[in-house]
């Protein structure tokens, strides 16, 4: 009996050991663009999160869904499917991954920078509307009118 087991889990290991790759789908999406629809597809993921986002899409009747597949010029197959395929190698989906973080890195740091643009404009448009304080030179004195007797 202990040797059946011992065969047994042998047999398991080695069957383990012969595992088919799947075959790329036809319509397989290039590395790139495959990082750049799961960059937009995470944005579009974390604009639902926040239940007030949420609920002012569906009220709208924003579809991301359709809005990510008409951007990139997809169908849903397609993409999961590719997406699948990449999924089943683990050091492809890594570099994926990988790529994925860049670009969302790069596309904060170019919003932050929209951001703090705009409130640099804001704040001039601010102090320019306001009147300029009266400031006089320190070689004026002014004499004090209340004389002190």
């Amino acid at each position: 009996m202990r040797y059946f087991w011992l065969l047994f889990v042998l047999g398991i290991m080695v069957g383990c050991q012969d595992v088919q790759r799947p075959e790329p789908p036809e319509n397989l999406l290039p590395k790139e663009k495959m990082a750049q629809m799961l960059a937009d597809a995470y944005i579009g993921n974390a604009s639902r999160s926040k239940s007030a986002n949420n609920r002012v899409l569906r009220s709208k009747g924003v579809q991301l869904d359709s809005i990510f597949y008409a951007k990139h010029q997809i169908d849903s197959l397609t993409f999961a499917e590719s997406n699948a395929y990449y999924a089943t190698n683990l050091d492809t989906y890594t570099e994926l991954i990988t790529r994925v973080e860049v670009l969302l890195t790069l596309q904060k740091a170019e919003l932050d920078s929209l951001i703090a643009e705009e409130r640099r404009k804001n704040m001039k448009k601010r102090d320019s509307g306001k009147p300029k304080a009266f400031s006089r030179p320190d070689s004026v004195q002014l004499s004090n009118p209340v004389e002190e007797e």
